[in-house]
């Protein structure tokens, strides 16, 4: 089995790179090519990867290419990981949208447009480069902002599936919570991507018994204080929304948080340094402990459990992902990008069934639904007046005024990724 991976030079590839040697049972790789421009940075995390694969036992042959074309040749899956624009881009996503009064993040409002313009139609070419070579491939995609990059090459005829790891995330949290198996828990998760509720918890699959309420009533302080959310917020919800949630339900106070320190981007951008220079070391057999601080975490569980699925191994028969909400929420189109609880298998994955939304959650789900649209269409076809549609729909942004002024500072910080500037 070959398996590929874009942007293979992110200091997020040895979490990968440890979920493939540990969980080789499931997914046995035979070749791994990791793939990225920055040929420097590449061999430095190739290196740390062999080492890796070589301290677990794993036999698989590790290969880094600057070619994607070469790279993706014969390939049975493709995971995307990329960042248009580097850590310099995302500085500016997280700081430009302040000066207009708006949260400035790098997946979500007017931070997480500028992200969906510059990466759209860079992951739309390398997928057609993929067809081209090896029409068979899946495609995982792991690039933000992932509901819209997924719809795009999902309405493009790719073979996708989208991925996140906030779900993984919870449900490792909550089966810690709880002193049961994750495997035993099962999230009644729905929405979009980073737009996400968990409104049960069940024990043994979709059928089991729901212990959100127990969950809740004795560790609710513990997940209000992962969330920075009240926890009276969360006993008034009975349900446990994703921490990105808080840009929407408290964005006052995250925007007067955000003015007063570093952004997230600037931290990175150190402990990126920081790892670069320890990937470097010849010593270094295993994944440090300061990429646990780096984000996406589970990310490699996850990433093996839904390749394994979509190659026919033996991956889990539910995972959250995103894909095409095909009638399962009814407020929705069909071709809109859902985040839920699917079936996995060869052909795919198809949603579970899911109960009614609350009007509280619909209403919003709908709304950013909406915004995905414009967003979509403004990476697709670019312009100003595209721009400004989907800053004004979404609701962060919301008011004219915010809306020109984002839309003037999203094409200034931005020029040299849009081609149609």
């Amino acid at each position: 089995m070959k398996l590929a991976v874009v942007g293979g030079g992110s200091t997020y590839t040895p979490e990968l790179i440890d979920g493939f040697a540990r969980l080789r049972d499931t997914l046995p790789i035979t070749e791994l090519v990791l793939v990225d421009p920055a040929a420097e940075r590449l061999e430095l995390v190739g290196g740390l990867a062999r080492r890796i694969f070589a301290r677990q036992d794993h036999d698989g042959k590790i290969v880094t290419t600057t070619d994607l074309d070469a790279g993706v040749e014969g390939a049975d899956a493709v995971l995307l990981q990329l960042r248009v624009g580097g850590q310099a881009a995302r500085e500016q996503d997280e700081t430009w949208p302040l000066e207009c009064g708006c949260v400035g993040q790098e997946t979500t409002g007017a931070g997480g447009l500028a992200k969906a313009l510059r990466t759209v139609p860079v992951v739309l070419d390398i997928a057609e480069r993929v067809r081209r070579t090896n029409p068979d491939a899946w495609i995982i995609d792991f690039t933000n902002p992932v509901g819209i990059v997924t719809r795009a090459l999902l309405q493009a005829g790719h073979k996708a599936v989208g991925l996140c790891n906030v779900a993984i995330g919870f449900q490792r949290k909550f089966a810690k919570l709880l002193g049961v198996a994750p495997s035993d828990v099962h999230l009644d998760h729905v929405g979009l991507n980073h737009l996400t509720w968990e409104r049960a918890v069940r024990l043994g699959g979709p059928e089991g018994e729901n212990v959100l309420p127990r969950l809740l009533a004795e560790h609710g302080d513990a997940v209000a204080d992962d969330l920075r959310l009240p926890r009276p917020v969360l006993d008034r919800l009975g349900v446990v929304p994703s921490y990105y949630l808080r840009y929407f339900y408290a964005h006052d106070e995250v925007v007067r948080e955000l003015g007063t320190k570093p952004s997230r981007a600037a931290e990175v951008a150190a402990m990126e340094r920081e790892l670069l220079e320890m990937y470097g070391d010849p010593a270094l057999d295993e994944k440090p402990a300061l990429l646990a601080k780096r984000g996406g975490a589970f990310y490699s569980e996850a990433a093996v459990d839904l390749a394994a699925s979509l190659l026919g191994g033996g991956g889990s028969p539910y995972q959250v992902v995103n894909t095409y909400n095909n009638g399962t929420l009814p407020f929705l189109p069909d071709d809109a990008v859902i985040e839920t609880q699917a079936a996995v298998g060869a052909g795919g994955a198809t949603p579970l069934p899911v109960a009614p939304v609350d009007p509280l959650y619909a209403g919003l789900i709908a709304n950013v639904t909406a915004y995905e649209d414009l967003a979509l269409e403004a990476a697709l076809r670019g312009g100003r007046d595209r721009v400004f549609k989907a800053l004004l729909a979404h609701p962060l942004v919301g008011q004219y005024t915010y809306a020109d002024g984002l839309t003037d500072r999203l094409i200034a910080h931005n020029r040299e990724h849009l081609a149609w500037v």
